[in-house]
């Protein structure tokens, strides 16, 4: 299968919030891979999840804009959005 993603991404294993709202709700997940382009979420409910959000690691506060440009069962691939 040929790579179509223009940043490499790396398997990872670490904790996220989805927040939503202006930071009024937040939804916890699992980050499985990242890069600096975008991430594989692991949730364990997809439903009321925007497509526009912003993902907080909890380990080091890292802020990223995102949207999301698949979904699956448990899962969603965001891509990183620029600040405007």
């Amino acid at each position: 299968m040929e790579e179509r993603r223009r940043f490499p991404r790396h398997r990872t294993l670490k904790s996220g919030k989805i927040v939503v709202q202006s930071g009024r709700s937040a939804v916890d997940c699992t980050v499985r891979n990242l890069s600096a382009g975008g991430a594989l979420l692991v949730l364990r409910n997809l439903a009321g999840i925007p497509e526009k959000f912003d993902l907080v690691l909890e380990t080091s506060g890292e802020h990223h804009a995102c949207r999301i440009a698949w979904s699956g069962a448990d899962r969603v691939g965001v891509e990183f959005r620029r600040a405007s």
